[in-house]
């Protein structure tokens, strides 16, 4: 399951046996950077019970980066 938000594409995949991660990457393919450190993709969440849980993980992370990079612009 992939899922568009906020310029992410956001991809639910299951790790295990009921537990479900995501894997999140910019939609234009470019890579991220969390502290100067660029990355391609980054899988997120802990062990989610289901996709849709795993997405809306992944969703609030993207959020909290967003907040964390606002933060440091001022």
């Amino acid at each position: 399951m992939t899922t568009l938000y906020d310029g992410f594409d956001i991809e639910s995949f299951e790790a295990g046996q009921g537990l479900w991660h995501a894997r999140i990457r910019r939609a234009d393919f470019s890579p991220g950077a969390i502290d100067g450190v660029l990355f391609p993709a980054m899988e997120v969440g802990f062990a989610c019970p289901n996709p849709d849980a795993a997405i809306a993980d992944a969703k609030h992370h993207i959020d909290r980066f967003r907040r964390r990079a606002d933060d440091s612009d001022e």
